[in-house]
């Protein structure tokens, strides 16, 4: 069997279309929204999410693909807030960052960077294109979980 081939452009549109979809939901929330917790039991804010996301991209591509050394603090991530902007320039940062991340991309090599022993054995983390398919489910799913939370937010202000 053969191995499942796409190139670095097409993954980028994908993951540009999730991110550009959960920039637009904390713009569209705004600086008081964003940042708070829908009315959903264990729900986190846009804020947070999109923040987290940005934590998957730097560790996951940055860390595991690229072999950069990161800091990140992952607990923090899921309570952060604060004003949108900063955020959404952060976002664009990280974007252009994933672009020069993959650049040097060997689909089907081992991580070139630390992976946490929690996630060893997992099937995303044995090769560096399983690590990029772990940002892009890792944006998909956060992208619905905003929508939702947008969505229940924007409900309760009607």
């Amino acid at each position: 069997m053969s191995g499942l081939a796409i190139s670095v452009d097409d993954y980028l549109y994908y993951v540009d279309d999730a991110l550009d979809s959960m920039v637009a939901i904390v713009s569209e929330l705004g600086d008081e929204l964003a940042s708070t917790q829908p009315p959903i039991p264990g729900a986190n804010s846009a804020y947070a999410i999109l923040t987290h996301c940005l934590g998957v991209m730097e560790y996951w591509a940055g860390c595991v693909v690229a072999g950069r050394t990161i800091q990140r603090d992952r607990d923090a991530e899921f309570v952060a807030s604060g004003p949108v902007a900063p955020l959404v320039a952060r976002a664009r940062v990280a974007r252009q960052q994933l672009a020069r991340d993959v650049e040097s991309l060997d689909p089907s090599a081992p991580a070139r960077g630390w992976v946490r022993s929690e996630d060893a054995e997992l099937p995303y983390a044995s090769t560096q294109s399983g690590a990029l398919f772990h940002v892009y489910e890792e944006l998909a799913q956060h992208r619905g979980q905003m929508e939702v939370g947008r969505d229940a937010l924007l409900a309760t202000r009607e």
